[in-house]
C-alpha cells in the first residue's frame, strides 16, 4: 500500500512539474481505481497532494522570479474564496453523479489537449518554451512596453471570473485547475509559457489548499495516505524538472491526453 501511494503521488508530481496542470486529473482516477475510494474521499486527497506538490514546485519558480504576481493574486484569491463552496456542494451530490461529472470534465480536457496538439502545436503546454507570444489578436490582458502589468477593467474582471470558475471546479471535482489556468495566462501578451506554468503552480497551490481545508473541516481524511502521496508528489516534481529537458511538448501532451482518456473510460465502465 505504501509503495502504491508513493507511485501515485510520483505520477501526480511529474505531471504537475512537466505541464503545470493535470495533476488532479491523473490523481482522482488513480485513487478511485487503485485504492477503491469513494469519489468524495478521492477528490479530497487529490486536493491535498496537489496543494503540497504545487506549493513545493512554486518555491523554485519564486526564487527564479518567474511568477506573474498580479494575475496570481487575482486568480488565486477569487478561486480560493469559491473553492470551499464547490467542496460543500460535492458533499450534496451522489457519488455516481460526482463520478460522471468528473469523467465528463476529464473527457473535455483530454479532447481539448489532443485537438490543440494537432491543430495548434505551438500553443501546447510546454514548460521549457521560452519566448513570449507575438500574436496580433486582441488579448484580454497585456503587458506594457516596460513589461509591467497593464491594469484594465476587462483584464481584472476576466482574471477574477477565471478564478471563480476554477475554484468551483476545484472544490467540486478535486482538480487544481491548471488545465484552465495555463492556457488563459498564456494569452497575456509577451508572456512565455514558462511564466504561465510557474504562475499556475502558485494559483493551483492556493486554490487546492482552500478546497482541501474545507474537506478536512467537513469530512474525515486519512493522513497516512496523504503523507505518502505528498512524499511521492514532491519527488515527482523534482523528477519532472529533470525529465523536461528531454521531453517535447506536443508528444508529451498527446500521451498525457490519451492517458486521461483511458483512465476516464476505466472509471466509466468499471
Amino acid at each position: 500500500m505504501v509503495l502504491l501511494l508513493l507511485v501515485i503521488g510520483l505520477l501526480i508530481g511529474v505531471v504537475l512539474g512537466l505541464t503545470g496542470a493535470g495533476g488532479s486529473v491523473v490523481a482522482v482516477p488513480l485513487l478511485l481505481l487503485l485504492l477503491k475510494l469513494e469519489p468524495a474521499s478521492a477528490t479530497g486527497l487529490a486536493l491535498g497532494v496537489v496543494a503540497v506538490s504545487s506549493l513545493y514546485g512554486s518555491i523554485q519558480r519564486i526564487i527564479n522570479h518567474e511568477i506573474l504576481w498580479i494575475p496570481a493574486i487575482l486568480f488565486g484569491a477569487s478561486g480560493a474564496v469559491v473553492a470551499p463552496m464547490g467542496r460543500l456542494l460535492s458533499i450534496q451530490i451522489s457519488p455516481q453523479l460526482l463520478t460522471i461529472g468528473f469523467a465528463s470534465l476529464s473527457l473535455m480536457i483530454a479532447l481539448r489537449m489532443l485537438w490543440q496538439s494537432i491543430h495548434e502545436p505551438e500553443n501546447s503546454m510546454v514548460i521549457r518554451a521560452g519566448g513570449g507570444n507575438s500574436t496580433t489578436e486582441p488579448l484580454l490582458c497585456r503587458l506594457s512596453e516596460t513589461q509591467k502589468f497593464d491594469w484594465r477593467f476587462r483584464c481584472m474582471a476576466g482574471l477574477t471570473a477565471g478564478g471563480v470558475l476554477t475554484g468551483l471546479l476545484s472544490g467540486l471535482f478535486g482538480v487544481g485547475g491548471g488545465f484552465m489556468i495555463v492556457p488563459f495566462l498564456n494569452q497575456l501578451n509577451s508572456v512565455s509559457m514558462r511564466n504561465a506554468v510557474a504562475t499556475s503552480l502558485v494559483i493551483i497551490a492556493v486554490i487546492s489548499a482552500s478546497g482541501f481545508f474545507t474537506h478536512v473541516v467537513t469530512q474525515s481524511i486519512d493522513w497516512h495516505q496523504l503523507t505518502y502521496l505528498s512524499i511521492g508528489g514532491v519527488s515527482g516534481m523534482v523528477l519532472g524538472s529533470i525529465l523536461v529537458r528531454w521531453l517535447t511538448g506536443v508528444y508529451l501532451q498527446r500521451v498525457f491526453a490519451i492517458t486521461i482518456l483511458v483512465m476516464t473510460a476505466l472509471i466509466i465502465f468499471e
